[in-house]
Parts: C-alpha cells; sequence; structure tokens
C-alpha cells in the first residue's frame, strides 16, 4: 500500500520523489524541475513554498488514493 508519511517525507527531502512514488511521473518531473528554479529565481524565498506544497500534494494523493502494490 502506498504509505502518505513516506510520500510526504520523500517529497519534502526531494520535491518530486514523493509523486514519482505515488506513480505520477508528469507531477514528479514538474516538481523536480520547478522547485529548483523558485530556490534559484528567489533567492530561496519561495523554494520553501515549493518544498510545502509538493509534499502535501503528494501526502494527500497517497492519503486518497491508498492502492496495494
Amino acid at each position: 500500500m502506498r504509505d502518505p508519511l513516506i510520500a510526504g517525507l520523500l517529497s519534502l527531502f526531494i520535491p518530486g520523489i514523493g509523486q514519482l512514488y505515488n506513480g505520477h511521473i508528469l507531477r514528479g518531473i514538474f516538481w523536480l524541475i520547478i522547485t529548483p528554479g523558485f530556490w534559484i529565481g528567489t533567492g530561496g524565498l519561495l523554494g520553501w513554498v515549493c518544498h510545502v506544497v509538493a509534499a502535501y500534494t503528494a501526502y494527500k494523493y497517497a492519503s486518497e488514493h491508498r492502492v496495494r502494490i
């Protein structure tokens, strides 16, 4: 089963990895590309926002769509 805590933590450490864990390849690639752009473009200010949003969306999806693997 998908564990929401693992999905959230994976995406908190490296944004997009939690989405890949959930099976959303394009969403994971999106967060892997966008988050470093925001870190560099805003001097780190919006990078934290991307980290939190990525972790929350990975956690929320995993908790709503539990599937046996």
